[in-house]
């Protein structure tokens, strides 16, 4: 197997058909086209792609809440393609975020997780995230999620 020669960037517009197919093949219920596209407009500072020698070959969307008690950073969206995945796309795209959400100065960041996606849940665990409480009923197959966060230390 090659090693991936990657590029972390900012989202563009012209990404989202290739982001589409990948969300498709990742997803149960995957984000239409429309749903990605809103997600770019609204928050482009915290929406990337992994690129493999100009190819498309992952995502992570994310946006930035403030609660009135702390900023917090939340991942959205978030697949690589099949043929990239356990090869540290996931890894940099997860630290490229992170970062940014430093930047705007989040104090950390949540996300939500199938209850029943054990894999993505040990890639958080072993990226400083922790399992703060479940979502009953959370996906529309009536599935829970488990919400999962990282704080921040400065």
């Amino acid at each position: 197997m090659m090693p991936l020669q990657l590029t972390i960037l900012r989202a563009q517009t012209a990404d989202i058909p290739q982001i589409v197919a990948i969300e498709r093949v990742s997803f149960v219920d995957p984000w239409d086209e429309r749903t990605l596209l809103e997600s770019l407009n609204y928050f482009p500072e915290t929406f990337f792609v992994a690129k493999n020698n100009g190819d498309l070959v992952g995502f992570i969307a994310g946006g930035i809440e403030d609660t009135g008690e702390g900023v917090y950073g939340h991942i959205m969206n978030f697949a690589v393609a099949p043929r990239c995945r356990r090869r540290g796309v996931g890894r940099h795209l997860l630290r490229r975020l992170e970062q940014e959400y430093a930047i705007l100065g989040a104090n950390g960041v949540q996300l939500e997780v199938r209850a029943s996606n054990t894999g993505a849940q040990e890639f958080y665990h072993r990226l400083g995230y922790r399992e703060v409480f479940h979502v009953a009923s959370y996906y529309s197959s009536g599935e829970d999620a488990m919400v999962m966060m990282k704080w921040f230390r400065f």
